[in-house]
Formats: structure tokens, sequence, C-alpha cells
């Protein structure tokens, strides 16, 4: 191809970005980089009622914070524009007008109630998909079975009409998909689709065409959905005389349910407590609420590499790559045919990972500003050494203030199962020693010094020091398990340690 590779993503202003719509824009943007190309975001507002304010914003954002920006867009437009079809709406009449002239296009005035009569007559002969295609037009009202002269008396009186495509008799339409290969469908089987809607404004199908032929777009890279209406497209490009210049298309698989059963849904994840949207949503018009990746945790470097490979895979063993390494790696021939299955425990895997190659300074960031948010306070050097200890315990940003806590603020209460097994005059007899050791050192206490004072003080009251190391954890953490103990011994600070063992000396009482 010896034309700029343009590619786009066209959502529809709908409601909240699926993840599925997500993944077709970080494989649009993967390849418009990839080969030196332009992403352009195309926002498909055709039909008016089902438009939810805000949908418009939520998909900027949500793009900008993977950071996969568009190239061209309503909101850094290009030459190609407008990047809203309802600002483009005059112009598709005269592709409309156009198909007409050249027979492959025509008016259709039935009535809604006409076309549900037609569809009952189907039904009651026993048509399983009851259609308006090559046969039945010839029984409804349309520019094909009236008069000419009674066409253009309707047409000049106002008359409501649908321009409809006229997909011809025992044709064979082909499709080679980047993804697929040759997909053949007979033209039997497809229906006379609506492209110019009565209100004036055009349908997906029509728009969709004219605006990818005046923008430039050479591949369409699209979720298998759409996979049912490219013979329909590829006979527009046809009509239209747009071979030539006609997009490569690639269908991408679907996104499964967690079981493999069907398509991945919203239901899905409140059943199972996981998100499918890339940011919080919440419905203009219900008020219903739902969760998003970002503001459940999830980093955005971390989102895409899970991302990524919901259809795709580099051929090779690797599984973690950043941005521009998934750029350099990636191809449409190595996305699968399949369905893939939708697995949260890996997208966690994946943020697990990100998490940990992120410096403790980075991670101290997030740690102040969940503990600012309390009205508590802690410096930039003990929040950096609370990560380090904390990232290998963490799936989540916010999991390094709510499982890290305990360093900061002093347990008021004890984990009542250890206290009982563990909580004995042994415990009692090495921390009553250990605090008075530490009252009476002088030296700032470390990871070593923590640990050799506590080893002298079970030694000195000959007790093994490992049949009381829970019950020291339980003294000054409040629980039973965590990280390193005298790493957090050495982070909270000798003061802090003892007042933190008189008062579990003072308040857990041994079992008798």
């Amino acid at each position: 191809m010896n034309r700029e590779v343009r590619v786009r993503f066209a959502p529809s202003p709908t409601g909240a970005l699926h993840i599925g719509g997500v993944r077709t824009a970080l494989y649009n943007y993967l390849f418009a980089r990839k080969m030196g190309g332009k992403f352009l975001l195309r926002i498909e507002d055709t039909d008016q009622t089902r438009f939810v304010p805000g949908a418009e914003e939520y998909i900027k954002e949500a793009l900008d914070w993977l950071g996969i920006a568009p190239d061209e867009s309503p909101w850094n437009p290009g030459a190609c524009g407008p990047y809203r079809q309802s600002e483009r709406k005059p112009m598709y009449m005269q592709y409309a007008l156009d198909l007409v002239e050249k027979g492959h296009a025509y008016y259709a005035f039935d009535t809604s109630e006409e076309l549900d009569a037609m569809r009952e007559r189907l039904t009651a002969a026993r048509v399983v998909s009851p259609q308006y295609n090559s046969i039945t037009r010839t029984q409804m009202k349309n520019s094909l079975t009236l008069p000419e002269d009674e066409v253009k008396a309707r047409l000049a009186s106002g008359e409501p009409y649908v321009i409809r495509i006229k997909i011809p008799r025992k044709e064979e339409v082909r499709l080679n998909d980047m993804i697929r290969g040759w997909v053949m469908v007979h033209s039997n089987t497809l229906d006379d689709k609506v492209l110019m809607k009565s209100d004036g404004m055009p349908t997906y199908h029509l728009a969709n065409i004219v605006d990818d032929y005046l923008m430039g777009i050479t591949h369409v890279i699209r979720g298998e959905e759409w996979l049912p209406s490219a013979p329909l497209h590829v006979l527009l490009y046809k009509y239209f005389g747009w071979e030539d210049t006609m997009p490569q298309f690639a269908h991408l698989p679907l996104l499964l349910k967690p079981d493999g059963n069907g398509k991945l849904s919203k239901r899905d994840a409140d059943k199972h407590g996981f998100p499918v949207f890339p940011m919080d949503w919440t419905d203009p018009n219900s008020g219903d609420k739902a969760i998003g990746f970002r503001e459940a945790g999830y980093l955005p470097d971390a989102f895409l590499n899970f991302l990524a490979f919901l259809g795709w895979n580099p051929g090779d063993h690797r599984e973690i790559f950043n941005l521009d390494e998934l750029i350099e790696a990636f191809s449409i021939e190595r996305i699968g045919k399949s369905g893939t299955k939708f697995d949260i425990n890996k997208a966690k895997w994946y943020n697990e990972q990100y998490l940990r190659n992120k410096s403790d300074e980075e991670l101290a960031s997030y740690l102040i500003a969940d503990v600012e948010k309390e009205g508590l306070s802690v410096a930039a050097d003990k929040a950096a050494q609370i990560a380090a200890i904390m990232k290998e315990r963490a799936t989540f940003p916010a999991d390094l203030w709510r499982e890290g806590r305990f360093m900061l603020v002093a347990p008021t209460h004890f984990d009542e199962t250890v206290a009982s097994k563990k909580w004995n005059q042994e415990a009692v007899t090495v921390l009553t020693t250990y605090k008075n050791k530490l009252e009476v050192s002088q030296e700032v206490l470390t990871v070593e010094s923590a640990k050799a004072l506590l080893e002298a003080a079970a030694t000195d009251n000959e007790i093994k020091f490992g049949k009381v190391m829970q019950a020291v954890r339980l003294a000054v953490t409040g629980v039973g398990a965590g990280p390193d103990l005298m790493a957090v011994f050495a982070i909270i600070g000798k003061d802090e340690l003892i007042k933190r063992i008189a008062f579990a000396l003072d308040t857990l009482q041994v079992q008798s």
C-alpha cells in the first residue's frame, strides 16, 4: 500500500465505553503507530435517540488516561472534519441520492404498520428470518413498485420515506478479512438495509462508509459483531465506485465471559465483582453506578498490557510490554480468530508486576495521597520505606495504605483468633524483657538491632525465638501476618515500638 495508513475508532456516545471498545481503540492505535500512520476518533452519533450526555467526554478521558489519544478527533481536528457524524449530516443525502440515481438504492414509503404486517405474513408462512429483501420488496410500497409519477408526487408532498439499498439477487459477495481470511456471503441472505432514515439522518451503514472514504481510512479494525454487516459495506464501496480505495477489514474476536460461554457483559461484571469499563460511570438516566478499572486501582500501563493480550500474542513467551514495545511487536496477523476468555486474575497479576516495578518514591506518592485523605500526614522518606516493604504484597496502589496502615496508626484492638492461640505467658515474658531492653538502648533502631535485641530477650528467658514471633507481631501490628517484622520495627521507630508493646501488655490477657 502506497497510501498513508489511517485507521479510526468510531464509538457511539450511548454510555460508558466497554472494555471491548477500549481494546478496539488500542489495536487501532498500535497498528497506526507501527505503520507510521494516523489514528482517528470519530463519534458515530447518527442515532440521536440513543445519545447519552457525558458519553463523549467519557470516551475522550478514557483514551487520555490510557495514553492512546487520537491524532485527529472532535477535540483535535484535522483536515477531514467534522468528526461527529451529526455535524456531517448535510453531506450524506447526496451520496444516498447518488445510489438511487445509479439504481443501487430506492425510496421506500412503507409505514411501520405495513412493515409489521409484512413480517407477520412471513412469520405465518414459516419464514425463519423475515426480511425486507429482493423478494419481499416487490410486494411493498417503494419506488421499485410504484409508478414514477406517484413516487415524485409522494416526495413532493413531503411524505415520510427511507432510502434502502437494493441488494442484488444471486450474487456472491467476497471479503478478504486480515484476521479470518476469505469470507463469502450469498446476497440472498442479505436484506435491503435502510441507508437514510425518515428523519434525514443516515444509518451507520451509509455514514461509516462515506466517512471512511472521505477521511482516507485504509484499514477498518473493529469488533466481530460487525462481520455480518461487512458484505453490505463491500457492496456499498462497489456501488459508489470506490473499490480501488476500499479499506482492508480486520474483525476482532469477541471478549468472552470468564467461563467462555457468551460475550462479556456488564451483568457478568456485576455478578463476579470486576469492572468492564475503563473508568467509573454513572448512568445519567437511571443513576446506576459502575466502577471502572481506573478507580479500582489499575495502572493504565498495566491495563493496556493486559488488554493487548486479550486476543493477540507476540509469538513468544514474553508477557510484559510497555506501550512502545507493544507498538514494535504488534501485528494484525497475530490476532486470533476465536473469542478470548476474560480473566480478572490475569489483570490483577499485570497490575502487581507494574506496581512492583515502580520506584519506592513513585509508590510513596500514592501512599501519601491516601494518608492525607484521612487527615493524617507522613514524611516522604518514611512513605517510601513503607512502600518498599509493602509493594510485594500489594495488587493495587490503595493496598499500600490499606495493608500498611498499622505502620502509621497504632492498633487499638487485636486479632482474637491469633491472641487466643499465641498470646501466652512466654510471649508476655519475652515482650516485657524486649521492652526493657529497648528503653535502655542508646542505638538507633535498625532492622539488625531490632532483631538482635528481640533474640536476646528470648535467649535471656530460655525461650525459642520462633515460638513467640507471631505474638510479637500481634502486639505491634494487631494482626498475625504481614511484611518483614523487623523492617516494620525500624520504620515505626523505638519510641513508638515501646508504646505499642506496653499497650499490648496492658490490654491483652493470657488465656487460662
